[in-house]
């Protein structure tokens, strides 16, 4: 359950770092392109948000594996 709340805000927090991202690079061409590029900055942020939490889980096991083989040998 801990890993759900942790992807749901990776996903919340980056979502809205994109949205503002790209509300502000679509507000330089328009007031309609501004919701445009709010929304898919939401969505690509979302996407890098949820692939982060991935690879940070991966990393952590790989770690994990490591350590318990250098205990393992020694």
């Amino acid at each position: 359950m801990g890993s759900r709340i942790k992807r749901a805000l990776s996903r919340a927090k980056y979502a809205a770092i994109g949205a503002s991202i790209g509300a502000f690079v679509g507000a330089l061409i328009s007031r309609n392109a501004a919701s445009t590029g709010a929304g898919l900055g939401a969505l690509v942020g979302a996407t890098v948000g949820e692939k982060r939490v991935d690879v940070d889980e991966f990393v952590g096991n790989v770690r994990d594996r490591k350590e318990k083989k250098a205990a393992d040998e020694a």
